[in-house]
């Protein structure tokens, strides 16, 4: 009795497995792109323009970094240098008639002011991005709370 118990056991796990199978696609995925050929070249996507009308934008909320109205492209940014610094420091905003950089980027974490730009602010572009002429990724619904009819202080 437990040799055909056995039996019919193998044979529906089988069967079961054969069913399974069935369903499954026969042939992996591509992995090689969209051309049969993974040597043939295709073209790149069109680089986005940036908007370089020197316009500065007005922020989305409270301590959000401004975004960089103006190219950046060729700009030297590394421990040896730093081409925005050249407009933006302190000393050189006046000549140059830029927005100086904030207080907060002479300041340390435990908050003491320095004589020069905090070396965890010199990397500019870690929180400011020059702003690219794209459509959205995704939808947005964000809505200023100016725009939702909220009254300023004074205003009552």
């Amino acid at each position: 009795m437990k040799p055909l118990r056995t039996v019919l056991m193998i044979a529906c796990a089988c069967a079961a497995t054969l069913t399974l199978a069935q369903g499954l696609p026969q042939d992996p995925p591509e992995l090689t792109g969209p051309t049969p050929d993974p040597m043939e070249a295709i073209p790149a996507a069109p680089l986005e323009r940036y908007v370089t009308d020197d316009v500065r934008q007005m922020r989305a909320y409270p301590e959000q970094p401004p975004i960089i109205p103006h190219s950046i492209e060729g700009y030297q940014l590394s421990v040896n240098a730093n081409r925005c610094m050249s407009c933006h420091k302190r000393e050189n905003s006046l000549g140059t008639g830029a927005p100086m950089i904030s207080i907060t980027h002479y300041m340390t974490r435990e908050g003491q002011m320095l004589a020069d730009v905090s070396p965890r602010r010199y990397f500019c572009t870690q929180c400011h991005v020059p702003q690219a002429d794209t459509e959205a990724l995704v939808q947005n619904t964000f809505t200023d709370m100016a725009e939702m009819g909220a009254n300023t202080a004074g205003e009552q």
